[in-house]
C-alpha cells in the first residue's frame, strides 16, 4: 500500500491535518507499505515558503518520515498541461468566460443544485470550441460527453460507514457534479486535475483524506478513467471538529500544531487530542 498526505502551504497545519497525516502513515505502515508527502502549492498567491517549512517541521515532530524530496505541484505544471490536452483531444473540454456575476444571474432561475465545487454550472459557455479560448478563460469538463464515453464509473471505499464498492451512473454525475473546472484562469490547472495526475505519478494505491472530500471522488475517478490512469481505493476518515461541531480550518490558528508544540505538548499528547 502507498498512501500520501498532500497539504497546501497556505497556513499552519492544525489538529485535523495531524489526524489525516497520522492516519495515512499508520495505514501504510500496517500494510508494510510506504507513506509519501506531496506539497500542493499551485495556488501560488496564497502559498508561503514559511508555511511549507512548517509542514516539514510539524510532520517530523509527529514522528513521520517520507521519501525525500517531497513532490511539489509547482514543479509539475507540464504534466497537468499534457493531461488537459489529452482531454481536449477527446472533445471533452470547453473554455468558459463566465464571471461570478454571470453565474449568479444564470443561477437565479431554478437549476440542479450544488456539487463538490458549489452550485452546478448552468452551462452558458457549454458547446464553445477550444479554438475560441481567450486569455482569462477557464476550462471546464463537459460531464455529459465524458460520461457518455465512460458509462458508469466505480471506486472502492475502505472507511466505515461507506465501505464497499460505489457505482456512479451518468445521470447522477450530471445532476450532482456538473461541468467542473479543470483549469482555472489564474493557475492553469485545478485541484481535481492535479490531484489525479499526481496520485498516478506517485503510484498511490489508497487515497486517505477527510470525509468532506467524498463527494469529489466521483470527479477524480472519472478523470482517471478518461486519462487511462489507475483508480486507487479511497479512505475518507472522520473530521476533527471544534467544540461547536464545526470542522477545523486553517483560520483556526489556536489549534495549529505549532502552538501545541510551543505549549509543551508531546506528539503522544497530540495523538490523544485527535483520538489516536
Amino acid at each position: 500500500m502507498i498512501t500520501r498526505f498532500a497539504p497546501s502551504p497556505t497556513g499552519l497545519l492544525h489538529l485535523g491535518h495531524a489526524f489525516s497525516a497520522l492516519t495515512a502513515w499508520a495505514r501504510a505502515r500496517a500494510a508494510g507499505g510506504q507513506f509519501l508527502l506531496r506539497i500542493e502549492d499551485i495556488d501560488t498567491p496564497r502559498c508561503r515558503p514559511a508555511y511549507e517549512q512548517a509542514i516539514y517541521d510539524d510532520l517530523h515532530w509527529l514522528g513521520l518520515s517520507w521519501a525525500e524530496p517531497a513532490m511539489r505541484q509547482s514543479d509539475r505544471l507540464p504534466a497537468y498541461d499534457a493531461a488537459l490536452a489529452q482531454l481536449a483531444a477527446l472533445g471533452l473540454t470547453y473554455p468558459c468566460s463566465c464571471t461570478r456575476a454571470d453565474l449568479r444571474a444564470a443561477l437565479s432561475a431554478p437549476q440542479e443544485g450544488h456539487g463538490p465545487d458549489g452550485p452546478i454550472y448552468p452551462g452558458p459557455c457549454r458547446g464553445r470550441a477550444m479554438t475560441s479560448r481567450r486569455p482569462g478563460d477557464a476550462i471546464r469538463l463537459d460531464i455529459a460527453r465524458a460520461m457518455a464515453r465512460t458509462g458508469p464509473i466505480r471506486f472502492t471505499e475502505t472507511a466505515a460507514p461507506r465501505a464497499g464498492v460505489h457505482v456512479i451512473a451518468p445521470e447522477d454525475m450530471r445532476a450532482s457534479v456538473g461541468d467542473v473546472v479543470l483549469a482555472r484562469k489564474d493557475i492553469g490547472t485545478s485541484y481535481h486535475l492535479a490531484v489525479v495526475v499526481d496520485d498516478a505519478a506517485q503510484g498511490i494505491t489508497e487515497v486517505v483524506r477527510g470525509e468532506d472530500l467524498f463527494a469529489a471522488t466521483s470527479i477524480h475517478v472519472l478523470l482517471q478513467t478518461l486519462l487511462g490512469l489507475p483508480t486507487p481505493s479511497y479512505h475518507h476518515h472522520r473530521l476533527i471538529r471544534d467544540e461547536a461541531g464545526k470542522r477545523l480550518a486553517k483560520r483556526d490558528d489556536a489549534r495549529a500544531i505549532r502552538h501545541y508544540r510551543a505549549a509543551g505538548l508531546t506528539p503522544a499528547d497530540t495523538r490523544a487530542l485527535v483520538g489516536l
